[in-house]
């Protein structure tokens, strides 16, 4: 064998080896990647099931503050009609 084509044989190998380890390694670290996306969406669907959950709360502490404040105003306005009736 001439010393060309070992070395066209060497240089194929090598190249070939260099492709083979090159998307081996582009597979594990898009496979990687995606574990990771798949996390963050997990991550992203907990936090979107809090702030759900905090909006609930909010809105129904906001519905019992209205609540008492208009059983507040019922009782400021009966009163001063009681206060009026006694003073007229």
């Amino acid at each position: 064998m001439s010393s060309m084509a070992k070395f066209t044989l060497a240089g194929s190998v090598a190249v070939t080896t260099g492709i083979i380890f090159y998307v081996h390694y582009s597979q594990k670290r898009d496979r990687a990647r995606m574990k990771e996306g798949v996390l963050v969406d997990i991550a992203r669907q907990e936090r979107k099931r809090q702030n759900i959950h905090q909006l609930e709360l909010q809105s129904d502490l906001t519905k019992i503050l209205r609540r008492k404040q208009e059983e507040q105003e019922r009782n400021e306005h009966l009163q001063a009609q009681l206060n009026k009736g006694d003073q007229g």
